[in-house]
Formats: structure tokens, C-alpha cells, sequence
């Protein structure tokens, strides 16, 4: 796998608490970073990350690492626009199968970019968006 787009909780945990992911996970991130590959990040992930620093269940200090990750210049992180191509995208990932807006996004993002996602999200594994975990 030489590129793979990154659902928010599976970036925080491939940053800080990698024991986190799966191995099947793991591994797929770690080829998308040498292979030349890339992990592509939706933009509603950095957003979803500041809300989850409103909610306390991150930290500021970790936002602000994200971030700083996602600013360097070597990282294989590159950040993905919301864009009108995204948003047909939505029309493949229904509200009934994946409630949620934001992972509606970040499934979307995956099926235009035409990569798998890594993600333990199980109502996006139902759906027809190639995941791994």
C-alpha cells in the first residue's frame, strides 16, 4: 500500500499512541511512509482534533504537535482540502449508513482520492469505502 488516507483517531494514535492501531493499521502506515507513499489527512480531521482538545479528550499540547507535524516539512502527512469534489463524494456515503458529518467527510475523502482508509470506525467499515484495520 503506497498511500492511505487517515481517519482523526487513528492519525492521533499513529502520532502519540501507536501501540493503539492494529497491526494491520500500523503496517499500512508505516509503508505509506517510505514507499514513497503519503498519509493523506482530510482537513475536517485537523477540525474534529481541535473540537476533541474543547471536549478534554486530547490535550492542547497534542493539538498543537498535530499541527506542528502536519507544518513539517518532512512528515509524510499532507492535509487534504474540503473540496466541491468531496462534497459530491458524500452522495456514495449515505446518513444512514454513517451518521456522523465529519466521518461522512473523511469516507468521502477517501473514496475521491480512490485510497483506502485506515480507520476502526465499524459504521464506515460497513459501508462500501475501502478501510483498513
Amino acid at each position: 500500500m503506497s498511500a492511505v488516507v487517515v481517519d482523526t483517531h487513528a492519525l492521533i494514535w499513529y502520532l502519540f499512541e501507536p501501540k493503539r492501531l492494529s497491526s494491520v493499521a500500523r503496517t499500512a502506515l508505516l509503508q505509506a511512509e517510505v514507499n514513497p507513499g503519503m498519509i493523506y489527512v482530510p482537513a475536517i480531521s485537523v477540525v474534529e482534533a481541535r473540537y476533541l482538545v474543547e471536549k478534554s479528550t486530547i490535550t492542547e499540547p497534542i493539538f498543537e504537535r498535530l499541527v506542528d507535524s502536519l507544518l513539517d516539512a518532512d512528515t509524510p502527512l499532507t492535509v487534504v482540502p474540503l473540496s466541491l469534489d468531496i462534497a459530491c463524494a458524500l452522495k456514495e456515503v449515505t446518513k444512514r449508513t454513517v451518521p456522523d458529518m465529519p466521518d461522512r467527510i473523511i469516507a468521502a475523502t477517501a473514496l475521491h482520492l480512490g485510497l483506502p482508509l485506515i480507520t476502526r470506525d465499524r459504521k464506515i467499515q460497513a459501508s462500501q469505502v475501502e478501510s483498513v484495520w
